[in-house]
């Protein structure tokens, strides 16, 4: 009678080492999963950085139309040139006018959280409408506001058909 009690012992013994590896296997299984899930969650995670950023670029942008329409719409020296002018406001009669929420006034893509400042006669301003250009497939942008048209450079041959490389941007097909 021993004998046969012993027996049945035994398989419940041997029987505890598949479930530790049947469970070690659903955890792995299920670290896979989060593994696959966290890139995700980090991509959109960045889109919604992105959407924000263009939310708070145009929220800036409107600033400097107002900006530039209260200051006369005179040229470059019409233009803001930091962020705390877009943040005091235009005067309206007694009080002033926010033209910019100070939320806005924060880049939710870089670390520091600063726009950058780019005149509209730099470099920077070329190269953005060079790579505009080439990837709307050779139209290139058209400011909403005319004042400020003639103070974005001109870009000739933007489709620079002789050379080999590929646009910045884009794909190489």
């Amino acid at each position: 009678m021993k004998t046969a009690s012993k027996l049945v012992i035994h398989d419940q013994q041997s029987e505890g080492g598949y479930a530790l590896v049947a469970l070690l296997l659903l955890m792995s299984l299920l670290a896979l999963l989060a593994l696959a899930a966290a890139e995700n969650v980090r991509q959109q995670s960045q889109r919604e950085r992105e959407k924000e950023a263009i939310f708070r670029g145009e929220q800036v942008s409107d600033a400097i139309r107002s900006y530039y329409r209260y200051r006369g719409a005179q040229g470059v020296n019409s233009l803001p040139t930091s962020m705390d002018q877009l943040l005091e406001g235009i005067p309206r009669g007694t009080k002033k006018l926010q033209i910019l929420r100070v939320s806005a006034s924060r880049d939710p893509l870089s670390s520091s959280g600063e726009w950058k400042l780019i005149s509209p006669t730099s470099g920077d301003v070329t190269d953005f409408v060079k790579a505009l250009t080439v990837y709307s497939g050779g139209t290139p942008p058209t400011p909403r506001m005319q004042g400020l048209a003639q103070l974005i450079p001109q870009i000739a041959n933007v489709l620079d058909t002789e050379s080999s490389g590929t646009a910045p941007g884009g794909e190489s097909d």
